[in-house]
Formats: structure tokens, sequence, C-alpha cells
């Protein structure tokens, strides 16, 4: 029987029924994960310059577990870019290089901890699941070069292949847009400094050691960890880290100048691997070493946060607030000086362990500069007026 309430409204009376008779309201629908095999990110989050944005919505029939229960795979889809530029420029002082040349957007790689996911952004699609399987490609990119290597007062530095895609990602080894380039780059005698963590770049070798033996090319292998399982979840279509050591030994046995890069290190999941990474590249011939702290730019971090809960829940909590140590309380710190190596005890002590290794195994000889002074146009590819200037 229903209790009577006087009109006193009596407020302890009326709180009793409140709590007696009113239903618990319904849990708040979320999204369910989007792992998917053969893909690295968990998520898709919005592009966050849109105005509008989708929320979960569960109509009480737990339609958002039967709809995302059992996911398909997840093609790639390509669309050209009709940018009208090849060369893109920096000035940041973190970086030792002014220029470099990305003839993919986005990465088939899938690597969780990308921290050029967010530019995925820019283009109207997700950093997450979009960003590794809506490739923008510039179809034209060895022929915009050319031309912006031809134009007067251009002057010769190294051009980065690699700083945000991988120029050897799966689509490459149809596309060929990657040695495209470096047919241009070869004819002009520009040097050129790579970063991969491919072994599609040995198909290039014939190039590259063209190139080396003219102090114009020089390849970084990023191996990440030495664990294979690791490996597949943090860049699952990327190389394998027994290929990417073979392929720095292939590299170095034909003469092209080979660092590796431990990078990223990810506190508490493989930045207990760091010594073993610098041993296993320099056995395998690497000349130079490095290493950059994890990078958790935008989006960037709760996507790495929600992995971590797929992948590794019993130790996310401790990765994360590791992180925070070195990045001042905060998943991520974008000052230039503190960005690629963080602050703290803990970065101090990843700064201190790789400075020793790096001594231990060889891979802390100052790095030389690549040979700027041979760049020229060919004959062939110059102008009627250029070609006449160069008789005398």
């Amino acid at each position: 029987m229903r209790k009577q309430v006087d009109s006193s409204h009596d407020a302890d009376a009326l709180a009793a029924l409140d709590m007696a008779g009113a239903p618990e309201p319904p849990p708040i629908a979320q999204m369910p994960r989007l792992a998917r095999s053969g893909r690295g990110a968990t998520t898709n989050p919005p592009v966050r310059f849109d105005s509008q944005a989708a929320s979960p919505f569960d109509d009480g029939w737990e339609t958002l577990t039967s709809e995302f229960g059992e996911l398909p795979k997840l093609a790639t889809t390509l669309t050209k870019d009709s940018t009208r530029s090849a060369i893109s420029w920096n000035s940041s002082p973190d970086i030792g290089f002014d220029r470099a040349l990305n003839a993919y957007r986005g990465c088939e790689h899938g690597c969780i901890y990308c921290y050029a996911r967010p530019t995925h952004a820019y283009l109207g699609y997700s950093p997450g699941l979009d960003f590794e399987t809506k490739l923008i490609f510039k179809p034209e990119i060895a022929d915009l070069l050319e031309k912006e290597l031809r134009k007067p007062g251009y002057t010769a530095r190294t051009l980065a292949l690699g700083s945000n895609t991988d120029p050897y990602q799966p689509v490459e080894r149809t596309l060929k847009l990657t040695r495209a380039v470096l047919e241009v780059l070869d004819r002009y005698n520009h040097p050129v400094s790579i970063v991969t963590k491919s072994a599609g770049v040995l198909r290039d070798l014939d190039i590259l050691s063209h190139m080396a033996k003219r102090n114009l090319a020089r390849v970084y292998i990023s191996v990440t960890t030495l664990d294979a399982r690791l490996a597949r979840l943090m860049e699952p279509r990327a190389a394998t880290p027994a290929r990417r050591l073979h392929t720095v030994a292939e590299l170095t046995r034909a003469g092209v100048p080979v660092g590796v890069l431990a990078a990223p290190m990810i506190p508490g999941l493989n930045d207990a691997e760091l010594e073993k990474i610098v041993e296993a590249g320099a056995r395998a011939g690497a000349r130079h070493g490095g290493y950059i702290l994890l990078r958790l730019p935008h989006e960037l971090r709760q996507m790495f946060e929600d992995w971590l809960h797929t992948h590794f829940p019993d130790r996310a909590r401790h990765v994360l607030n590791l992180i925070r140590e070195t990045r001042a309380g905060n998943l991520n710190d974008a000052r230039f000086g503190h960005r690629f190596s963080g602050q703290g005890v803990y970065a101090d002590l990843l700064l201190r362990r790789f400075g020793r290794a790096a001594r231990q195994w060889g891979l802390d000889e100052a790095r030389s500069d690549l040979d700027c002074s041979q760049f020229a146009v060919p004959a062939s590819a110059a102008s009627p007026a250029t070609a006449q200037m160069s008789l005398f």
C-alpha cells in the first residue's frame, strides 16, 4: 500500500517515498571498444574541429553491443592529395632539419603511440582508426619535388623522409612514391635522411647505396621493442623487430650509414628494453643511436589510455602515472626543449641510461653531416637559361 503523505509535504516522508519507489536510472551507454585484428587504435574519436559529434546511445536492448559485437576487418582506402607542393618547412629548435617530405598522410602501420595521428583531424578525419585506414597520397610528389629543386635560389639541405608518416608503409609497395622521390634526389645529388620501421627500405638499396657512396644518404631504423608480441600490439602492420634488425645489417653491408632509434620509450611498458635495443642495433651494424620519450598530443592522450586499458588493464594505471612523472603531472608537454625528453627524476634516469648504453656500444660518435655541396640541377632538367649559364 502506498504511504499517505499529508498536505504539509513532510520532507522526510517524501524522501522515504522516493527511495522506496523510484527506479534506478539506467547506466550511461558506453561505446564498445573498436579493437580489430591488424589495426592499432581501439577507438575512432571525433574530429576536434567539428562543431558536432556523435554520442553512443543504447535504447535498453543492448543495441550498441550487438552492432559492434562482431566487427569486420577495415580495408584501407586511398584518396589523392591535390597539394601543389612537395617540401614542408619547419623552424622547430627540437628538430635537426628544416625541410621534410611526406608522400602519405595517415599511416597503415597503425602505431598507437604515433604523434602524427592528431594531424589527420586537419583533413576532416579521426586520428583513430581513420588515421590508419583512410590514407591520402600525393601521386605527383616526385614531379612537384623536382619543380621545387629547380627554383632559382634553392639551397640544398638534408631532406627528411618519414618525419610525419612512414615513407615505407605497406601501400608504398604498389604506389612506389618514395622510390620516385629518391630517384629525383639521386639525379640532383641532394642529401636525404630516412626514418622508417619497415624492411621495405631494402627495395631501394640500389639507389641508397649509390647515394651513400657520395655521402648523400642516411637511414634510421626505429626499433621500439624486441618483443614480437608487444610490437604486434603497438604497431600491428610494421615489420617485426627481427626484420628491422636484419634491415640494419643489410643496409650496413651495402655501405649505407644506419642509426637505430629506440623510440618512443614508454615508461613501464617498453623502457626496460632500452639497453637491449641499443646493443642489438649496434651488433647489427648501426653507427648512431637515439631515443624519444612518448608524446601524447591532443586526442592521442585518451586514445593511448583506452588502448592501455584494452591490452594491459593490469598495468595501465601504473604506466599512466609514470608518464605523468615525466610530464610535470600531465600526459603531455608540448614545450620546446621538453617534449622529446621529458623532465623529472624518471626522465633524467632514462637519459643517463641511454647515454651509458650508447657509449658502451659505440653509438655516441659525433654524426657527420651529409654533403650538400654536390647539389646541382641536371642539364636535362634545367631551363634553357640555366643550361646556357652552366657553360660558364
